[in-house]
């Protein structure tokens, strides 16, 4: 997708996020998820450095493992550049605590409940609530090959976004045993 407008625009700042996600030979799933913060100018910070341009002002790590049902059952944060240095650094130790968390039940709430405000870091907060989407698509293999087991059981993504509600021209191609027509007093 490429932007179509015709005035001239100038670079500012650009953050790049990148999740990858690995299947053990253990059986455990390993979620990596990264955040890179870029300014495209040259500034003075408040301490007077000159903070340069390209230089990573925010470059964190945020890695869990979790069972195949959704379980972490490991956490590690790491950061190579934070605006405040080793007082960001400090948070590392308290991101052990997704540790007992589930991905796929009530995880963004519980993330942004036990790290709110001071207790936590917003842009690794950020990163650790992009988790749970990533996983599901990483589960996408096992569960197309799982399906016909589970026949007669409804998909769980299914009402889980407006394209995949029971009355969706989607729903009604792919899925058609779950789709239900809206009624005359719907339309």
């Amino acid at each position: 997708m490429s932007n179509a407008t015709t005035v001239a625009r100038t670079p500012m700042h650009e953050r790049k996020v990148q999740i990858n996600s690995f299947l053990r030979d253990d059986g455990l799933w390993d979620l990596e998820a990264t955040l890179l913060d870029v300014k495209a100018y040259d500034f003075v910070k408040l301490s007077g450095a000159t903070h340069t341009a390209g230089t990573p002002v925010h470059d964190m790590l945020i890695c869990v493992t979790a069972t195949e049902e959704g379980e972490i059952v490991e956490a590690k944060v790491k950061y190579g550049a934070a605006p405040y240095n080793t007082t960001c650094f400090a948070i590392e130790s308290a991101y052990n605590e997704l540790v007992g968390m589930h991905l796929l039940r009530g995880f963004r709430n519980a993330v942004r409940e036990r790290f709110a405000r001071v207790q936590g870091c917003t842009h690794m907060s950020e990163l650790a609530v992009l988790l749970p989407t990533v996983f599901v698509q990483s589960l996408a293999n096992r569960r197309n090959k799982k399906r016909s087991e589970n026949q007669g059981k409804r998909p769980f993504q299914l009402e889980g976004c407006h394209a995949l509600r029971l009355d969706s021209p989607a729903v009604k191609e792919f899925f058609p045993q779950w789709y239900e027509a809206k009624s005359a007093d719907e339309s």
